[in-house]
């Protein structure tokens, strides 16, 4: 066996986001606990679709943020992968922590808001809302889950579920574009990343390929899918957070 051919060292990390979940369901309005929550019957039958589609597939490691819709998430779609390996916690994948909201007036408003501070991410000392953690900060301890799990031997596909910003500052990472690309990398729920990293060359520099990005198996071809992903959250109970 020729042990030089890239394909020896090449691992394939499948990357989700996890599922729908209802950041204005009654127990999360009343508790304020966004952390708690946990997948809505969309978000099960998300997970379970991207089970589905994996199904065939021989993962050999399974990492979360350790957060419920995350674990919630991995387990569905680990309960349809033959010989599935047990799923482990790595807190350095939780999800963007946030601040504070300036005030708005409408719906729109929140959303362009919102959306500004993806694209300011890769200023210096950008965070995420006023009094957020900073974009790079997070970027750091996302990239270090990564590459200790790259560090990890004896595997070649591995299952990693996170959230939808973490996601973006990986993907930006990838493509070499450190923090400039995140607002490009729309991740809807129950998507689908394909990320190959290959070893070797000069100085046994790795490569990252993305291979796929935001496949959604409950939908391929997403028919219907016209929010992003921010605006279909805030679709509901505005009215309550806009000040």
């Amino acid at each position: 066996m020729d042990t030089t051919h890239p394909l020896h060292r090449r691992r394939r990390i499948y990357l989700m986001r996890h599922g729908h979940v209802d950041y204005f369901a009654p127990a999360v309005r009343a508790t304020g606990d966004i952390h708690s929550v946990s997948l809505s019957p969309r978000g099960v039958s998300e997970g379970e679709a991207a089970g589905r589609a994996l199904a065939h597939v021989a993962i050999d490691r399974a990492v979360c943020s350790g957060l419920p819709r995350t674990r919630e998430t991995a387990e569905r779609v680990l309960s349809f992968v033959p010989s599935a390996p047990a799923l482990s916690i790595d807190s350095d994948l939780v999800e963007l922590r946030g601040g504070k909201l300036a005030p708005v007036k409408t719906r729109e408003e929140l959303i362009a808001l919102m959306n500004s501070y993806f694209g300011r991410a890769h200023l210096p000392g950008a965070t995420n809302h006023e009094g957020g953690e900073i974009f790079a900060d997070a970027q750091g301890r996302a990239v270090a889950a990564l590459e200790r799990l790259l560090g990890e031997p004896d595997w070649k596909t591995a299952l990693v579920v996170a959230h939808e910003g973490i996601n973006r500052l990986l993907l930006s990472w990838a493509c070499n574009a450190k923090l400039l690309a995140m607002s490009a990398f729309e991740q809807d729920t129950g998507c689908i990343n394909i990320i190959d990293f290959d070893y070797g060359g000069l100085e046994g520099a790795r490569r990252a390929l993305i291979k796929a990005v935001n496949l959604t198996p409950h939908n391929y071809l997403k028919h219907g899918m016209n929010l992003t992903s921010l605006e279909a959250i805030m679709e509901r109970g505005l009215k309550d957070v806009l000040v």
